[in-house]
């Protein structure tokens, strides 16, 4: 009989992510997690779909860097949603460019995300589809079921909903305490504490 303690669900790492063991992160060397970040079991996150089409910088022709997706703090992947790079055409090839993800981001069980970026304070339902290269900016919340289209932008403050995704609303004024993820992010991994009431 072992006599070491059972494994938690979650990895915990130095920085405060907690990563359940049945997450997909592939190309783990692609994907940045910016600290306090939970993500789910069968959360799938494509770190491999990186920029083939090597960019020069500027200072001396160092090839640039080979994030394909970068998350902020406070961020929760929720079950079964997959981050993935958009792809376009790039100077004639195909290739991948980063999805970039601010702080405190809800991404909503089993949602699909291509976008270019997401700002802060953005909360993503549930069964949303985000399409390749989609921009939205901070404080907005995208309803449970929406399609949001490629190329689109939405714009801060914005409720969006329907298929195809559009601005239906904003933001009330004093709303945006409700996308704070700290105290979520207290009741998961492998001491929750319990919901504040």
């Amino acid at each position: 009989m072992s006599r070491r303690p059972p494994r938690g669900e979650y990895i915990e790492t130095d920085t405060g992510n907690k990563v359940a063991r049945k997450a997909t992160l592939v190309g783990t060397q692609n994907i940045i997690l910016g600290g306090k970040t939970v993500i789910q079991p069968e959360v799938m996150i494509r770190g491999d779909l990186i920029r083939s089409v090597q960019a020069q910088s500027s200072s001396g022709g160092a090839p640039a860097s080979n994030t394909a997706v970068a998350i902020g703090r406070y961020c929760f992947l929720s079950r079964g949603c997959c981050l993935r790079p958009p792809g376009r055409l790039y100077k004639g090839a195909f290739t991948y460019m980063p999805l970039r993800i601010g702080d405190h981001v809800f991404v909503g069980p089993g949602s699909v995300v291509q976008a270019a970026f997401i700002g802060n304070h953005v909360h993503i339902g549930s069964k949303v589809a985000v399409g390749e290269s989609a921009i939205i900016k901070d404080y907005v919340r995208i309803l449970d079921g929406s399609v949001v289209p490629p190329n689109m932008v939405i714009p801060s403050f914005s409720v969006v909903a329907g298929q195809p995704a559009r601005v239906i609303g904003e933001v009330p004024e004093g709303g945006h305490e409700a996308f704070e993820l700290r105290d979520l992010y207290k009741t998961v991994g492998n001491n929750p504490q319990p919901a504040p009431s």
